[in-house]
């Protein structure tokens, strides 16, 4: 893996693997103002119904969006990674319709909406990268609903591992099929319809065919091609314009 990025490289990583940005674009998303914190696992970043003034952008750990149905059950409806912005919505939407909360330790920055208005406004192509930022979000969730009403539990969580794989592996943080995925099985479960023990079983079945290895939140994809076709999955919806070269990836 490379040293540590510094604060805005995941953004612009992440940023650059959707859209060309130049070097003057680049500088403006790096001046912007930020207040960095350090937050636990399982802490809420926006909660539904509030109007926040400032979004976020991950710099380590991983969050998710989910809601709480009237009988009690959450729903994951996504998973988010370093160098995403997962409320970038709220620049416009005043009032949040679910919430937001960390999955593992987190280190977030907090950028006040004022200064995403005054960048977008001075950098086109950063405005037209974050509204394509926002419009693959819109893509993702369509994906995932799919996955959940058309797919069987063994494609689903199968799925689902190739997205968080290419979507770590474009701001670099899958090398060699492996990358660190902290997420429980009780959150697979949120996020995928199943309960804990169908979730357990999945996962086995994975292993025995020697698809992946996952312990200790490290998921090792040992068969690539056979994981992408046990999920059904194509990354196209993921939209990026230089996709991680798994090419490259031992058999």
């Amino acid at each position: 893996m490379s040293s540590k990025p510094s604060l805005a490289e995941y953004l612009l990583r992440r940023l650059n693997s959707i859209y060309a940005l130049d070097a003057d674009d680049i500088a403006a998303v790096d001046r912007l103002p930020v207040q960095v914190a350090d937050l636990r696992a399982d802490q809420d970043l926006v909660r539904e119904g509030e109007r926040p003034t400032r979004s976020c952008f991950i710099i380590s750990g991983m969050t998710c969006w989910f809601k709480i149905t009237g009988k009690g059950q959450r729903q994951i409806l996504s998973f988010h990674v370093a160098g995403d912005l997962p409320d970038l919505q709220s620049i416009h939407l005043t009032k949040m319709d679910s919430t937001l909360s960390t999955v593992s330790p987190c280190r977030m920055a907090f950028v006040q909406h004022e200064a995403l208005h005054a960048v977008c406004a001075e950098r086109p192509k950063v405005a037209n990268a974050l509204w394509r930022m926002t419009l693959i979000d819109a893509a993702v969730f369509r994906e995932w609903v799919a996955n959940l009403g058309g797919r069987q539990a063994y494609a689903r969580l199968a799925h689902l591992l190739c997205e968080m794989t290419m979507r770590l592996g474009a701001v670099g943080l899958a090398e060699n099929h492996v990358c660190h995925l902290p997420i429980t099985q009780s959150e697979l479960a949120d996020a995928t319809g199943m309960s804990a023990v169908h979730v357990n079983r999945t996962l086995q079945s994975l292993r025995r065919k020697g698809l992946v290895d996952w312990r200790d939140s490290k998921l090792s994809v040992l068969d690539w091609d056979g994981l992408q076709a046990a999920g059904d999955f194509d990354p196209s919806y993921l939209h990026l314009r230089v996709p991680p070269d798994f090419r490259a990836w031992p058999a």
